[in-house]
C-alpha cells in the first residue's frame, strides 16, 4: 500500500505536494487525475452573482461610479437582512447610526487612529452605488476589503441598505420645503 504513506485527502495545514497534486496538461493524456486547488477561471459559486469586473487600481475605482446595483429593490424581509449585515460587519467602525462613530472609533477615544466615513455626509450621499461597491470589495484608504467577509450578493445587499438609510434623511434633520415650485 504505497499511498498510505501520504494522505490524499486534503490536508488543511500541509503545502500542496506538487508531485502528487497536479499535473500538467500532457499527463491528462496517460490517464492520471487532473487536481487544481483553484476554480475554474471564469466560474460563478452558486447562488452568487458574476464576478466584480474592475481591477483594484485608480482605473477601476473611476470606472465603478459606472456600475448601478444589480439587485432589484430589497424587500422588508431583506432589508433586515441587510440591516444585520451592516450592523455585524460595518457597524463596529461606522456607527449604527451611519455617523462614523462606531465602538472602533468612539470621538476618537477607540483603538482606531482614524476616524471612519460619515455616511451622512453629502459626498457619501452622492457617491454612486457602485462607488461604494469597489470601495467594500477592495477597500479604501484604512478599511480593509470586505470580500472575504461577504459575498457579491450580501456586499449589494450593504450598498442597498446604506442607500436606503441615505435617502431617508439619516441625520434626523428636516427637509427645508422648496419655496420655488409653481403651485
Amino acid at each position: 500500500m504505497p499511498d498510505m504513506a501520504y494522505s490524499r485527502a486534503y490536508e488543511t495545514y500541509a503545502a500542496l505536494d506538487s508531485s502528487k497534486f497536479t499535473y500538467s496538461l500532457e499527463d491528462l493524456g496517460e490517464g492520471k487525475a487532473y487536481f487544481s486547488p483553484q476554480p475554474v477561471s471564469g466560474t460563478v459559486a452558486r447562488e452568487d452573482m458574476p464576478a466584480y469586473p474592475y481591477q483594484n487600481d485608480s482605473t477601476g475605482y473611476n470606472l465603478s461610479k459606472n456600475i448601478v446595483n444589480p439587485l432589484p429593490a430589497l424587500d422588508s424581509v431583506q432589508m433586515k437582512e441587510a440591516e444585520r449585515l451592516y450592523l455585524v460587519n460595518c457597524a463596529i467602525c461606522h456607527g449604527s447610526k451611519l455617523d462614523g462613530n462606531g465602538p472602533l472609533w468612539n470621538n476618537g477615544s477607540g483603538p482606531f487612529p482614524a476616524a471612519p466615513k460619515d455616511f451622512r455626509l453629502a459626498e457619501m450621499k452622492t457617491m454612486s452605488e457602485g462607488t461604494m461597491f469597489h470601495s467594500v470589495t477592495y477597500g479604501k484608504n484604512m478599511m480593509g476589503s470586505y470580500a472575504s467577509q461577504l459575498n457579491t450578493k450580501q456586499r449589494w445587499m450593504v450598498i442597498s441598505y446604506l442607500k436606503s438609510k441615505q435617502s431617508g434623511d439619516s441625520t434626523g434633520t428636516k427637509a427645508v420645503a422648496d419655496t420655488t415650485a409653481v403651485k
